[in-house]
């Protein structure tokens, strides 16, 4: 039985292209278009086709409308094809429940195979594309490991805020309140919970701990 396919798109001239090419496909019977969001979630309730090809910069709240179709409109599956190579909406709208995000650089008959795949239970993403966005989710699994390992209470947050400030314990036992011997009670805690060994290297650490999802993000936009 062919896979039932709709294609939603706000470019006349390239839904029109995507309707005649993949109507000749003996595998897929193109079954509804639409133009916007509104028309995507219309195409979903209505016709509930197997896959719906949807671009992203369609008119209309697409994040709302993609969270719809995945929580209301089963069997039907969505793939993302876009011209937006952005890793965060490529993980956002995965997250929501989009199958597949297809790349429009991409080949026919790389979304011809991206209908297959997600019809047959499994996720599509453009190759190449899908390796930066494995590289980003993994360094936002770190960091978030990263925090729940070394997390820092509100005081302590407070007191590496005043390090990187250069103010002694006197100074940051004045500005909290608090004793100066409380401060060095914190400050051995901070070097254990960070493995630093001074002050300074307390405040590297804690600079790295926050810098670390970002470094690593944009180190998997530039591979």
């Amino acid at each position: 039985m062919p896979i039932s396919v709709a294609f939603v798109d706000d470019h006349p001239i390239l839904l029109a292209g995507l309707v005649s090419l993949y109507s000749g496909k003996d595998d897929l019977l193109v079954s509804a278009q639409g133009e916007n969001a509104i028309d995507a979630l219309r195409i979903a309730e209505e016709n509930r086709p197997d896959v719906l090809v949807l671009d992203l910069n369609i008119p209309g709240d697409i994040l709302a409308t993609i969270e719809k179709i995945v929580r209301n409109c089963y069997p039907t599956k969505i793939i993302a094809f876009t011209e937006t190579a952005n890793i965060e909406m490529a993980i956002r709208v995965l997250h929501l429940g989009v199958c597949g995000y297809v790349l429009k650089g991409s080949t026919a008959r790389d979304l011809h195979e991206a209908i297959r795949i997600v019809h047959g239970g499994n996720t599509f993403i453009t190759p190449g594309f899908a390796t930066k966005i494995i590289l980003s989710m993994k360094a936002s699994e770190l960091h978030r490991r990263m925090r729940v390992e070394k997390r820092l209470s509100v005081r302590e947050e407070q007191i590496v805020r005043y390090l990187m400030m250069g103010k002694t314990n006197r100074e940051i036992a004045q500005m909290l309140d608090i004793s100066e011997k409380t401060v060095k009670h914190y400050m051995t805690v901070l070097m254990q919970k960070l493995d630093a060994r001074n002050r300074l290297e307390v405040v590297l650490a804690a600079q790295k701990l926050d810098n670390s999802a970002e470094l690593a993000l944009a180190e998997a936009r530039f591979n």
